[in-house]
């Protein structure tokens, strides 16, 4: 891919960015099977990125490179460069290396671990310098496209969040890309805290205290103590109970046990309320069951907001109306929360419809990627121009 024309910025009309999937589908399809059958659980992400990086090479972009953090970065230079465009999509999955990555293929689908989260998006940024070209679109911005790794988790950001605060260029405004599902629109990011709570019982050989005192009982006193917890309508708030791991047996009480949770709040005041209240739950159970009871807080966010009337939001919208797609208006814990952080315009957007997400057998279905592109690209040229998708700091 050549960049060293002086050609000027050229943009399509919308109409013809419709078959963009076409030019591409052989490629795409095939980034998207070699990025899903690639282990990249968070923290483990090096061969995935190594992908990315060769891809980003060979497709002659500039500026290769990885950070501290281990994600990955190049620019694909605008016909000006007065501005800079974020493209970003994680490349972890909740997946273990160890589990099987084999990805099945039909004629109107893919499935397999990992492949709508987000192994899809991630292969159309490695695709989308050569869609541009064989379309023969070039923006006036720089299009800096990033890999970021540790989105989930304990990762807390950690990708994003370093990039954001090394990067050599201002970014103006940023696309975050998930496989799925089309239609959806993020330009909010939740308030949140993630965290485990881990019990320790001493252990006892006395009669009188066996099946008493255990793990589990700990557990369920802190798990009602949660419950109990007042949540407003308004704003909305939500306490997610996600894991509790505890014993191995019938007969024998267990010694200790851990329990994972999210918090999630339009307000970041009512995420530190209950924050405050669970950290008393905590101290009245450590005291009253006489054991260790441990909080750690593993993720934190802050609440952001670009506006349902920004002309970003706007624009995607009719965008999504005129490709006939039902707009799917959510709030995001992802990347986009780093991005809002920085008062970047920033949106999160899926690239087709799915299935099973976070089950082994996780599916994209490939004939919508169609309208996912064209919506992306057409994202893009508007960016491109509007005086409002520059980043307020």
């Amino acid at each position: 891919m050549s960049l060293e024309s002086p050609q000027q910025p050229c943009h399509l009309e919308f109409s013809d960015l419709r078959g963009a999937f076409d030019s591409v589908r052989e490629i795409l399809l095939a980034n998207t099977v070699m990025a899903s059958e690639i282990p990249s659980p968070t923290f483990g992400e090096d061969a995935a990125v190594r992908y990315l990086h060769d891809r980003f090479n060979e497709a002659g972009l500039i500026d290769v490179s990885r950070d501290e953090a281990g994600s990955v970065a190049a620019v694909l230079p605008g016909a000006t460069g007065e501005r800079n465009i974020l493209v970003s999509a994680h490349v972890d999955k909740i997946w273990p290396a160890k589990e099987d990555h084999t990805i099945s293929v039909t004629t109107d689908s893919m499935s397999g671990r990992g492949v709508a989260d987000n192994s899809l998006g991630v292969a159309v940024l490695a695709s989308l310098p050569i869609l541009l070209e064989k379309l023969g679109i070039r923006f006036g911005s720089n299009l800096i496209l990033l890999g970021n790794t540790c989105s989930f988790g304990r990762g807390d950001l950690r990708g994003m969040r370093f990039f954001l605060e090394n990067a050599r260029k201002t970014i103006d405004s940023a696309i975050c890309l998930e496989g799925i599902q089309l239609g959806r629109l993020s330009y909010s990011s939740l308030g949140m805290f993630r965290a485990e709570i881990e019990v320790t019982i001493p252990e006892t050989e006395e009669w009188e205290g066996l099946g008493q005192v255990s793990a589990i009982a700990t557990l369920n006193r802190i798990i009602d103590g949660i419950l109990a917890i007042e949540r407003p309508e308004r704003p909305k708030t939500a306490i997610l109970l996600g894991s509790v791991e505890a014993g191995s047996g019938y007969n024998v009480p267990p010694s200790s046990g851990r329990l994972r949770f999210e918090v999630r709040s339009e307000n970041a005041e009512v995420v530190e309320k209950i924050r405050a209240r669970i950290e008393d739950i905590v101290e009245e159970a450590r005291d009253m069951d006489q054991c260790e009871v441990g909080l750690d807080i593993v993720a934190q966010r802050a609440p952001g907001d670009i506006g349902f009337d920004h002309p970003l939001v706007r624009e995607a919208r009719r965008i999504l109306k005129d490709l006939d797609i039902k707009t799917r208006i959510a709030p995001s814990i992802s990347e986009l929360s780093a991005l809002l952080d920085k008062g970047i315009p920033a949106l999160t957007v899926g690239v087709t419809y799915g299935d099973n997400r976070h089950d082994p057998d996780e599916t994209i279905d490939i004939e919508p990627i169609g309208k996912g592109l064209a919506q992306v690209l057409a994202l893009l040229q508007f960016m491109d121009k509007s005086p409002d998708c520059i980043a307020q700091t």
